[in-house]
């Protein structure tokens, strides 16, 4: 949403869905006349009951529309909105317009690649940015067939969601498509460098820039066969084929999300084609993102959300599904490993937050509010969730739910109580409990070890009370020469593990005063659970001594949740990791812990310095057991570099000196040293540009921006602010590293300035950026080194301004509660 537009509000889209029933979209683009604009046509057939109601429509120009033969004004045109007053019947929308192409990642996103200077552009329709394409009537509930003529230079080739070929040199015809939402209309169009197969009957393709080619092609088999075993497992489980003809995976550029779940061409963000060496959770988080997006093709293609406060029905099962297939039927069978260390959190924050919502009916008002749903509730927790219904259920119940929602609702919309209808109906029983407690109400539990009571407490949020029941694993670990007594359940090195049922305020365990306690240590359950001072004092001898990966990953998660609670102290965590990182086994335990200690700890413990050193030590620690050439090892180095003061080490490394054997300098390392010298201020702005100039690809420009918003310059902080206040204009990944890398603690003599100017710059957001860049820059510029109650009360009464975006407000208040923790 820009100035220029409103978003859509729900009881607008009930008004319009209760009108209209759109038949037949067709859509004209020419991108080959300018590369600023592209000519838009618009076709929209469709019934109405009769009535005055409104299309959408965001023009650089409106050059003409017409209703049923009838011109209409395009002055009327208000706010992305051109009234239509329908006829009873049979109605034919025209829209002429041009569009402008965009650099934030929505609507006709417009790439020139510094590598080579070959432009590219890809749609993305989501939320609110359809219309900056096409004109349509832009709600999940108001699906239709498109039909694509697009006009491009001859030496590009055009995808979209239907199978579509070249009829002349430079024009081409897609087929019609399935019935679709607006939102998941796209077309990937240029230069593209592609590579096809089939599996199973459908044709298969993968696409990226022709710069990164070579890389693509390296990875190919793999994710040709990530997708081959998804596509089987899922047709597997479903018994539904897949509906939407061929399968195109496109890696294009600056894409603000992980990626997006267009029928028949699935569009990834690039950096997930790995232009170097990359470690292996870094690969799973591409293998589950692969399956995530098959799953959205049931979930949310097939059968859609009717509006976005059941977001859910798209995102919660798309991450449970697309973590059970991986785990289940890939080569990364560890994928709830990487899952815990990498989303876990990220979900257990949000629903801590002030603006926590349900995972299902989320109250989203507006499509640009419903933007911000899509966080670690929507994907996470409700992964969880599902897990645990799972869990409870039964596969048999649990996808015979499944399919009878897909069978009913088939090309069609659904809501949250169609769904719970179809597990009844199944054999789930009664699941009202099940929906009240935890898809309607917010919040997550407090399990807490009462040692005096012999119990474990269940202590729901006050703002959100709840009664639910939690089945978890708890672990517990006896101190040196303890006998451990009776077996309570598995056994695993140190620890014992038993299964509880915690359903009720109180559940008794008796254990001793000092032995180690991890609720839910696996993960089983949605919780939270902070160790006590008797197992913090045990931990780092219990993680020294190894364990299953799961379980570690449960450990390292409540000290994390302890930080963020306040039960553990910044210094008593910093203990645990530089006794507990070193013998990490995991690759994403080392990346993800390591990374939490340099940013979230380093930012409010006594002494950053000596924290880094004992980052480096641990990691070093890793470093001198790893395999040489593994991903251990090159999550060991990376953590290295990023602690490292050692100025002429760093420089060493840089110039190919020292560099452990079986690490490579690619482009990736290179500039992770680059960014630490920048911290450091052992560079400048002149030496960074050079290095860019050297090799100037897309990584690079981005970790350019990211490296010159770093260094402790008066002029490096003038320059990234210009990108903030949109004086400079820069593509959506460049704004944002500039912004999380513009707030370094120990550079407060130079960015407290700036404090004032982001209080008084926000109100201005909305004029200079839109859509999801809108929320992102609110957060990644958020002055997180100002530590004081003053700028808490401030940020405070400025999210409170009703005039602001609900993106601005929602990122603000969510920022300010992460201020007043860290303070």
């Amino acid at each position: 949403m820009t100035a220029s537009s409103v978003s859509l509000r729900h009881d607008e889209a009930r008004e319009r869905a209760s009108l209209l029933d759109v038949t037949a979209c067709e859509v004209e683009l020419d991108l080959a006349s300018s590369e600023e604009t592209f000519a838009s046509r618009t076709t929209l057939r469709f019934t109405s009951r009769g009535g005055a109601t409104f299309v959408d429509v965001k023009p650089r120009e409106l050059r003409a529309a017409t209703l049923n033969g009838t011109r209409l004004d395009p002055g009327a045109l208000d706010r992305g909105r051109l009234p239509l007053a329908t006829d009873a019947g049979e109605n034919e929308l025209v829209v002429d317009a041009v569009m402008a192409f965009r650099t934030d990642g929505e609507g006709l996103h417009h790439h020139t690649d510094p590598a080579d200077g070959r432009r590219y552009v890809y749609g993305m329709s989501f939320m609110d940015a359809a219309p900056s394409v096409f004109a349509c009537f832009d709600q999940p509930d108001l699906k239709a067939p498109y039909t694509f003529t697009v006009r491009a230079p001859r030496d590009w080739t055009v995808t979209a969601n239907a199978p579509g070929r070249a009829v002349e040199p430079g024009l081409w015809r897609f087929d019609e498509s399935q019935p679709l939402s607006t939102y998941f209309v796209t077309l990937v169009a240029g230069p593209y460098h592609h590579l096809r197969e089939s599996h199973d009957g459908i044709g298969l393709g993968l696409s990226c820039r022709q710069s990164i080619a070579r890389h693509l092609e390296a990875d190919a088999d793999e994710l040709f066969t990530l997708t081959r075993q998804c596509f089987d497992e899922f047709h597997r489980l479903f018994g539904i084929r897949y509906p939407f003809g061929d399968y195109h995976q496109a890696f294009v550029p600056e894409f603000n999300a992980g990626a997006m779940e267009n029928p028949g061409c699935v569009t990834f963000r690039d950096p997930l084609v790995f232009t170097s060496r990359v470690t292996r959770g870094t690969r799973i988080q591409r293998a589950t993102t692969v399956a995530h997006e098959m799953a959205h093709q049931w979930f949310g293609n097939l059968v859609t959300p009717q509006w976005w406060d059941d977001l859910w029905l798209n995102e919660s099962f798309a991450e449970y599904m697309g973590n059970r297939v991986t785990a289940d039927v890939t080569e990364y069978g560890d994928a709830w490993v990487h899952n815990a260390h990498r989303r876990r959190q990220w979900g257990l924050v949000a629903d801590q937050r002030p603006t926590t919502h349900p995972v299902a009916g989320n109250g989203a008002t507006d499509a640009a509010g419903a933007l911000q749903d899509f966080d670690g509730i929507s994907y996470a927790k409700g992964s969880s969730v599902l897990k645990q219904l799972n869990a409870t259920l039964g596969d048999d119940v649990f996808l015979a739910g499944a399919v009878d929602h897909f069978t009913r609702h088939r090309f069609g919309n659904a809501t949250m109580h169609d769904l719970v209808g179809s597990w009844e109906r199944a054999g789930a029983g009664d699941l009202s409990a099940f929906v009240d407690g935890w898809l309607r109400t917010p919040g997550v539990d407090d399990l807490r070890l009462d040692r005096a009571a012999g119990a474990v407490l269940r202590v729901p949020p006050a703002e959100h009370p709840a009664d639910r029941s939690h089945t978890v694993r708890i672990a517990t670990a006896e101190p040196v020469g303890e006998p451990v007594g009776e077996p309570v359940g598995e056994r695993d090195g140190e620890w014992d593990v038993r299964t509880a049922t915690l359903a009720g305020p109180s559940t008794p365990l008796a254990v001793g005063p000092d032995t180690a306690v991890v609720i839910d240590a696996f993960e089983d359950s949605w919780s939270r659970s902070a160790p006590d001072a008797a197992t913090l004092a045990a931990l780092p001898r219990l993680l020294r001594a190894g364990g299953d990966p799961m379980l570690r990953a449960g450990v390292w998660n409540s000290l994390r949740t302890g930080v963020h609670t306040g039960a553990v102290s910044p210094e008593q965590a910093a203990d645990v990791v530089a006794a507990g990182l070193g013998p990490e086994q995991d690759d994403d335990g080392v990346t993800v812990v390591g990374g939490w200690a340099l940013g979230r700890l380093r930012a409010v413990v006594d002494d950053p310095a000596a924290l880094d050193a004992r980052v480096h030590a641990a990691a070093g620690e890793v470093l001198a057991r790893a395999t040489l050439g593994s991903t251990l090892q090159l999550a060991a180095f990376g953590l290295q570099v990023t602690s490292s003061a050692d100025v002429a080490g760093l420089r060493g490394w840089l110039a190919g000196d020292g560099l452990p054997a079986g690490v490579e300098l690619d482009e990736a390392v290179r500039w992770r040293v680059l960014l630490r010298l920048a911290v450091l201020g052992a560079v400048d702005a002149a030496y960074l540009d050079e290095r860019l100039a050297e090799a100037p690809t897309a990584v690079a420009r981005v970790e350019h921006a990211r490296a010159r918003a770093a260094l402790p310059t008066a002029g490096a902080k003038a320059w990234a602010w210009r990108r903030f206040t949109g004086e400079d204009t820069a593509a959506n990944y460049e704004v944002e590293a500039a912004g999380l890398a513009f707030w370094q603690r120990g550079q407060e003599d130079l960015t407290e300035p700036y404090v004032e100017r982001y209080l008084a710059g926000v109100p201005r957001l909305g004029d200079v950026f839109s859509g999801w860049l809108l929320g992102d820059v609110v957060e990644a510029f958020f002055p997180l080194t100002a530590r004081r109650s003053d700028v808490v009360e401030r940020v405070r009464d400025l999210a409170d301004r009703a005039e602001l975006p609900g993106p601005v407000r929602r990122r603000l208040t969510d920022m300010v509660d992460e201020l007043e923790r860290r303070l």
